[in-house]
């Protein structure tokens, strides 16, 4: 056995450092944190001093056995979990659960997973810093009491299933009223005018009056006072300037460009930021530092130099503007800056270019640019007080910018380009003038990127929580990522050329939410029932100040368990206030009156989500129907609501059977017996008649007609969300762009399903086919343990070849939810009779 066991949270971490440490050496990985809280209780000792109950789960039992016994035989344990909060408490978690010898235990930490940094910490080892674990323990026990007490006040008061957290509901919060904003805003029109110019040499350039019209008639006034006009430059000014670059990445900013550049959700930029990390590539990944350490910044420099000369290298110190960040740490840059670019794996090497450059850039020398301002005079028979300005840049030396130019999240403002050599008194000649309306914007809709520089704005969550608050918000449904693409606007442009004034009706797309944070309607019932009623649990400032108390524990100026009792002797209480006396929230808004019965017309949240009812709570003949995916409880109409209730509608018969159009909950659809056809985007289901329907089952049936016959079994083919596939047998084929799909041959189809056998029957690890259960591979060395819809996914390292079929069936009875013993029936209440008045 090896004189020395190395515990790390990571498979993949515990491979690269095994690389560089030698045969006295066993690493291993804890998969994570080994003990947590209990799922199925509070787990917190709320009457005393708030003891948190750790408990080592059913699927790190054999785990935490195997590290025990290892940890027995060795000489000395090394604790080399992440050098953040998490990584502390995953370490004590460790030393704990293991019950190592204090005198045989050493805490090791790095920034990076390379030989030198890996030695290093062996050479200088410390012990567990029980301040950080008790940040950790302080953020984990205040997190599980808000979800613990709000989330069963939701279930009472708003609809089963949901939860609250900290800093999820407060990032709803933000999006809540970022969309409140917009539905508030009214777009106000006014004429910008812009023209273009040619100079004596012959040279073409733009400028525009710095002024916009109100109205259609100033800006016709002014197209008409220039009729006839000439322009001569009456001042011209050029002036040095500098552009600097900026710092090298941390969490939040590596989240916002890899957004911005490389279209990756916040989620994704951290998976593949872990994996680049635990492949010893680059630096640790969750850090709100932006320093850079003298070896870094002493290779990027000598990378700079004789990569493109010496006069490109200004080494920089930056300083973070983010609140609470940890100055000790550094910020995510490559472990080796003479690496340029990686192969292997796309979308790692996208991620690995971006901060390699983003690293070097941030030690190279400022652009120097030169800015020339144009004032252009409107020399007419009538008095024009206005002036046509021109701006333009010139690089005089490319500095950083040779290598990197950060992006923004709004990238509306036109690009100043370079103007052409003029002087003062110069005569111009008009080409155009146009007067183009347009329209004020509304405030942008979240992105991903762009809420977590806000919620880093205002010191809500910390690095590691970003990623998972966004994914939490979205998988919880209270936010959803915006398909509209926008609706048309008419605006008028009127244009003066060669002495005519013209007008031109044009069109432009406006409103689209493509791909923003949109909330939903249970994200808005909740938000506001929470704000109503947790005032200082939705409070931007208070949740900042709760992130302050854990960065002060994390510094020992805080004790952990005071600002747990402070805190929950306030919290607690109003949680049994609210639940006894707060009303029941389901965003009910009532409409009207339903002509033809006179009842009432109302949209609520019902249990299975927004839902349209004619008549009232107590109406034993309500009707009801569900909300179209585009329709919202506190926008939709009357009108709207009322055409639901005019579907399902028979369109006629077709091959004997009935057809009908319908809405779904995922949209309109023309219904056949069993075949469900979804409508074109946009279509109104009552605007569809029998024939337009007939096309869409003809259509559908022609889609579906076998192209092949593969074993005495068809091939049909189609084209879905994740692109064009066939199918055989049950099985769904993608078709990658090797293939031609408008033309695949018969050896094409063969060699896709066979190709698809193949992997199936590799993916496989175990089957129980009497049991109808099997274990499969899965992504990232993980396995699938699956029986019907029920999947079970097991973590990386299980030996899935050696799982029995009764811890099978154990691991899928805990996964299938367990049935409700029906309720009895309670005794009819008397029915209440409301005298009306005559």
């Amino acid at each position: 056995m090896a004189k020395n066991l190395v515990i790390v949270e990571s498979p993949a971490k515990a491979k690269t450092i095994e690389k560089f440490l030698g045969k006295d050496f066993k690493v291993s990985s804890s998969f994570g944190h080994i003990a947590d809280l209990p799922s199925k209780e509070l787990g917190v000792d709320v009457a005393g001093d708030f003891t948190p109950k750790y408990i080592v789960s059913s699927d790190k039992k054999k785990l935490v056995a195997e590290l025990k016994a290892l940890s027995k035989t060795a000489e000395m344990v090394w604790l080399a979990s992440d050098e953040d909060r998490e990584g502390e408490a995953i370490a004590w978690h460790l030393a704990e659960e293991l019950k190592l010898d204090k005198n045989k235990t050493k805490r090791i930490v790095f920034h990076e997973i390379t030989k030198t940094a890996i030695l290093k910490a062996i050479e200088n080892p410390r012990q567990i810093d029980y301040n950080l674990v008790n940040a950790q323990q302080a953020r984990r026990v205040l997190d599980r009491l808000v979800g613990y007490e709000l989330s069963p006040v939701l279930w009472k008061k708003v609809k089963g299933g949901l939860s609250a957290g900290r800093v999820q509901s407060v990032a709803v919060r933000l999006i809540v009223e970022r969309e409140r904003e917009i539905e508030g805003f009214t777009a106000v029109g006014s004429y910008r005018i812009d023209a273009e110019f040619t100079t004596l040499e012959g040279s073409k350039f733009k400028a525009k009056l710095p002024k916009n019209f109100d109205t259609e008639e100033e800006a016709r006034e002014f197209l008409r006072k220039n009729l006839g006009a000439n322009y001569k430059i009456s001042d011209l000014t050029k002036k040095p300037a500098s552009k600097s670059p900026a710092a090298p990445f941390t969490t939040s900013t590596i989240q916002q460009e890899a957004a911005r550049k490389l279209y990756f959700s916040v989620g994704k930029t951290m998976t593949i930021a872990q994996r680049l990390y635990e492949a010893g590539l680059i630096t640790y990944m969750r850090t709100d530092s932006v320093n850079l350490s003298n070896d870094a910044k002493n290779a990027a420099q000598k990378e700079i130099t004789s990569s493109y000369g010496k006069e490109y290298s200004k080494p920089r110190d930056y300083k973070s503007k983010s609140k609470g960040a940890q100055e000790a740490h550094e910020a995510i840059r490559p472990t080796d800056m003479s690496l340029h670019n990686i192969t292997g794996d796309h979308d790692q090497a996208r991620l690995y270019d971006l901060i390699w450059k983003r690293t070097l850039a941030s030690q190279m020398s400022d652009a120097q640019l030169e800015r020339t301002n144009v004032k252009i005079d409107v020399l007419s028979k009538e008095k024009v007080s206005e002036h046509f300005s021109a701006n333009g840049e010139m690089i005089k030396f490319d500095g950083f910018l040779k290598v990197y130019l950060e992006g923004t999240d709004f990238e509306e403002e036109e690009q100043e380009g370079m103007l052409p050599n003029m002087k003062n008194g110069e005569t111009l000649e008009n080409n155009y003038i146009t007067a183009t309306e347009r329209f004020t914007r509304p405030p942008y809709r979240f992105t991903e990127a762009s809420l977590v520089k806000q919620l880093e704005e205002l010191g809500i969550g910390r690095p590691s929580t970003y990623a998972p608050t966004i994914s939490t918000i979205i998988s919880r449904n209270y936010v959803e990522k915006g398909t509209v693409e926008g609706v048309e606007r008419k605006y008028l442009q009127l244009t003066l050329q060669k002495e005519n004034i013209k007008d031109k009706n044009l069109t432009e797309t406006v409103g689209s939410d493509k791909g923003k944070l949109v909330p939903t309607d249970i994200g808005l019932i909740v938000n506001d029932f929470l704000v109503e009623h947790f005032q200082d649990i939705m409070d931007y400032n208070f949740t900042a100040k709760v992130e302050q108390d854990f960065d002060d524990i994390a510094e020992g100026k805080e004790e952990w368990t005071k600002m747990m009792k402070d805190f929950y002797g306030k919290f607690h209480p109003q949680v049994e206030h609210v639940e006894e006396t707060a009303d029941r929230e389901s965003g009910e808004r009532i409409l009207g009156e339903d002509p033809e019965t006179g009842r009432t017309v109302l949209v609520r949240l019902g249990k299975y989500g927004p839902m349209a009812q004619i008549g009232a709570p107590d109406d034993d003949e309500k009707k009801f129907a569900s909300l179209r995916p585009d329709q919202q409880l506190h926008l939709v109409t009357f009108e709207e609501v009322m055409d639901l209730f005019k579907l399902p509608k028979t369109l006629g018969i077709y091959d004997g059977e009935e057809v009908e159009v319908n809405n779904g909950r995922f949209g309109p659809y023309v219904r056949l017996d069993k075949t469900f056809i979804s409508l074109p985007k946009g279509m109104d289901p009552l605007d569809v008649d029998m024939a337009f329907a007939k096309e869409l089952i003809e259509e559908k049936k022609k889609a579906d007609a076998p192209i092949y016959m593969y074993e005495d079994l068809p091939v049909q083919k189609g084209v879905g969300r994740f692109g064009p596939f066939i199918k055989w047998n049950s099985m769904f084929i993608n078709v990658n762009k090797k293939y031609d799909f408008d033309n695949l041959s018969n050896e094409d189809i063969e060699q896709l399903i066979e190709d698809k056998k193949q992997k199936e029957i590799d993916k496989l690890i175990q089957e129980w086919p009497e049991e109808k259960i099997r274990i499969e591979k899965a992504r990232w060395g993980r396995f699938n343990l699956i029986k019907g819809k029920t999947k079970v996914e097991l973590p990386k390292g299980t030996e899935a070849d050696k799982i029995t079929l009764e811890e099978a069936k154990s691991l899928l009875e805990k996964k299938s939810p367990k049935k409700k013993a029906a309720a009895k029936k309670k005794p009819a209440a008397k029915k209440k009779t409301t005298a009306k008045k005559k």
